[in-house]
């Protein structure tokens, strides 16, 4: 009797499906995709339905032949990748490839890698989802017709190598608009007023001043109608401050009330991102490396792979009932029958969830972080023991917080305190709420108080604030933004990104700022083709994708409903770029020379300014943007007269500051063209890349620097004892062949830009074009 053969996708789920299955199956991986769209051209034929064209991914040859070889005898397949639509892209693939007469495929799903989740899939496989499948293909479509046709005219308008992609273009358009709100935000002056005040026993305690003459006293942010005032200057606060003085504080109302601070539900993809972000420090990209770490399987012993958690891609909060089972048991026995609540607890998902996986979890409580610990990296630790907490603590009852007002009337106007105290940590003894943490030592505890009681005011403080701008969205933020909007799905947040920190957007202090380059490619967007950026479009294209899933919607009609629009737009913008052909991005600043518009150019040294009535008018000049956004432009060195003479004219030369640094010039200009570089005095301004020297042993990082004649180049901070330096622009991404610690930016005329290994023995190559 033959063997089966079960196709994973990824090479670490060999070991661990092996241990399970036994010596009646074989088991090989496809190491993620096997095929996929041409690199170098469309792949799909718009005129005939959107016929994709797909080809063997680079370096996947020797794969498949693995795989036809692991399939020579055998007459059932058992399909195995991830149970999501690219697994499902990957199981379709896999199957054309090794389709054979006789031979039958088998889908199996493995939502968790445990012996009994397993063999239970194994036992009941399905047939190839041909819904799921499609709808990657219209993913992968649309991707690749945003991508590979709206990034050529970001080439021909503002540089070569730019890329734009369906959602990456919308992410970094939600970021370029908060930057424009914090750039056009005016801070508003208010003020508050607290009292100290004490009753007959300490401790004294600070009332906030809430009412004036029955008008509520709020920050301008919250005013909304009439009947609320602001403190707007210190005039108005010193004149309310003195009309309190002599006046007497009387406690008008004691409300005492216990409130429940319920548990949150266990994690979804976004929300363990965004948790592992804030809590962890840990990029949305290394939180999915590390989960997916744990799904696939860690050695708890010599020969014992074991899955830690179930998948990590998914959108749902729904839970098998027998973990729930599990985790009640375990909250019994180590925190006791109060934490315990009378029935299980199960969350609701939220509209338009596809509910395909459970909600993260570990496959086993019982595996808790500590009998893992000594088998898991401190990275992989952390993240398990954040998954194991959520999800056990979505199982205890809830925290029990006591909390008092106290309102005090001070003749006509009105004071407020609230306290509060953690009467019952419930789910909060495993799973601690910030807010809520110090609350449990008391700290917030007020005095016994009680109606008509008088009270001694020590001190009347007025305050002077002012109102903030909204926040720069952090990683967790920009996620939080983009689920609530509806744009991309739990496996495309990570990837989203890392694709925009690239070129559009630098991180400070752990939040995201557009680049130059951010700002003038969505602003170029936006102008041409406003419903690709356009937030309620792109969440309906998301809606039309999981619709194919449902088999409410045809993948081709989705498509041609948006290419013909689409395509429509690309035309006329190509025809508007001939036209103007040079000009940039327009501009409302006016050419000091000709008074034509400027525009925005990119060159090899990064944004100028350009006069459009270019090659009659060749101005240029750096600019600025003013901390309103404003463009300015950077006025021009003056030339320095020096006292050496021009060689071929004999006229004096004059020190001139170009792109390269300063130089001397003729002053007899343009008659005279007569230069003499500075080599000696070139200003050396290195600028950081933000990534790590790779050489072993630095802690150096890589700076963007200028060689004598001018050349950029990129060197180590620690030179000169560490001379490490590359032509190319580094990028913080190892090579998945060779394992070199970065990969370099490099540009030809026929591939433009893309990234390659640094390690020059290696062949690697990755495309550049966000999709």
């Amino acid at each position: 009797m033959s063997k089966k053969l079960i196709i994973v996708e990824s090479p670490t789920k060999v070991r661990t499906i092996k241990k399970y299955m036994g010596d009646r199956f074989n088991v090989a991986a496809t190491v993620g995709h096997i095929k996929d769209l041409p690199p170098k051209e469309l792949g799909v034929d718009t005129k005939n339905d959107f016929k994709p064209v797909y080809t063997t991914i680079k370096g996947k040859d020797k794969v498949i032949r693995n795989l036809k070889k692991a399939a020579e005898s055998v007459d059932t397949v058992y399909l195995a990748p991830d149970p999501d639509r690219e697994g499902e892209a990957i199981a379709w693939h896999a199957a054309e490839v090794l389709k054979k007469k006789g031979r039958t495929f088998h889908r199996v799903l493995f939502h968790e890698l445990t012996e009994r989740a397993i063999k239970a899939a194994m036992s009941s496989p399905e047939p190839l989802n041909l819904q799921r499948f499609e709808s990657q293909q219209a993913r992968r479509i649309l991707d690749r017709l945003v991508g590979y046709q709206i990034s050529p005219v970001l080439w021909r308008k503002i540089r070569r190598g730019l890329s734009a992609g369906r959602v990456q273009s919308v992410a970094v358009r939600i970021i370029c608009e908060r930057e424009r709100k914090i750039e056009q935000f005016v801070a508003e002056e208010y003020w508050s007023i607290v009292a100290e005040l004490e009753g007959e026993s300490p401790p004294s305690f600070l009332a906030r001043l809430t009412k004036i003459d029955d008008k509520k006293v709020i920050t301008p942010s919250d005013r909304k109608d009439g009947e609320k005032i602001t403190i707007p200057d210190e005039k108005t606060a010193t004149a309310i401050t003195n009309g309190l003085k002599g006046v007497d504080f009387v406690v008008s109302s004691v409300v005492k009330k216990t409130r429940k601070r319920h548990p949150y539900p266990p994690f979804t993809t976004s929300k363990l991102q965004q948790d592992a972000i804030n809590k962890l420090r840990f990029s949305a990209k290394k939180t999915m490396v590390l989960a997916q770490q744990l799904y696939e399987g860690i050695e708890l012993g010599p020969g014992e792979p074991v899955g830690l958690i179930t998948y990590m891609r998914t959108d749902s909060t729904r839970v098998a009932a027998e973990a729930v089972e599990e985790a009640r048991e375990l909250i019994k026995k180590d925190y006791g029958a109060e934490y315990l609540p009378k029935k299980p607890l199960f969350y609701k998902n939220r509209k338009k969830v596809q509910d395909a996986h459970e909600a993260i979890r570990p496959t086993s409580v019982s595996n808790t972080p500590k009998s893992v610990a000594s088998f898991l990296s401190a990275d992989q630790l952390a993240l398990y023991e954040l998954i194991w907490q959520r999800f056990t603590a979505c199982q205890m009852n809830p925290a029990l917080i006591d909390q008092t007002t106290i309102i005090i009337a001070a003749g006509s106007s009105e004071f407020a305190v609230t306290g509060s105290v953690i009467a019952f940590d419930g789910f909060m003894a495993l799973y601690p709420v910030a807010a809520e943490k110090n609350k449990k030592n008391g700290e917030t505890k007020l005095p016994q108080l009680q109606e008509g009681m008088p009270l001694n005011c020590l001190e009347i403080i007025p305050k002077q604030h002012f109102t903030q701008p909204p926040p720069r969205f952090s990683e967790a933020s920009l996620v939080k933004e983009l689920e609530e909007n509806g744009i991309g799905r739990p496996s495309t947040y990570a990837s989203i990104l890392s694709t925009i920190q690239k070129a559009y957007v630098d991180i400070e202090k752990r939040y995201l700022k557009p680049t130059e380059l951010g700002f003038i490619v969505t602003d170029f967007l936006v102008a041409n083709f406003p419903d690709i950026v356009n937030v309620a479009f792109t969440a309906h294209m998301e809606e039309n994708l999981d619709e194919i899933v449902e088999g409410k919607k045809g993948w081709v009609a989705t498509l041609a409903e948006f290419y013909g629009p689409f395509e429509k737009v690309l035309k006329q913008v190509d025809t508007d770029i001939t036209k103007n052909k040079n000009k940039g991005v327009a501009t409302e600043i006016s050419c000091p020379e000709c008074k034509s518009p400027l525009g925005i150019k990119v060159g090899k040294n990064g944004p100028f300014l350009a006069c459009s009535a270019y090659p009659e008018c060749k101005f240029t000049s750096n600019f600025i943007r003013s901390e309103k956004g404003e463009i300015r432009m950077v006025e021009r060195p003056k030339d320095e007269p020096t006292d050496k003479t021009c060689e071929k004219c004999g006229k004096p030369m004059v020190r001139k500051q170009g792109r390269f640094g300063p130089f001397l010039a003729c002053s007899g200009y343009p008659e005279c063209k007569n230069t003499l570089s500075l080599q000696g005095e070139k200003d050396d301004n290195p600028q950081t890349t933000g990534v790590k020297c790779p050489e072993e042993g630095c802690d150096g990082e890589l700076l963007m620097r200028r060689s004598r004649r001018g050349k950029v180049f990129y060197g180590c901070s620690r030179y000169p004892k560490c001379k490490f330096a590359l032509w190319n622009k580094p990028v913080s991404e190892s090579c998945p062949e060779c394992g070199a610690a970065i990969l370099v930016e490099k540009t030809t005329k026929k591939k433009g830009t893309f990234l390659a290994c640094s390690n020059k023995e290696c062949k690697y190559e990755k495309e550049l074009v966000g999709e």
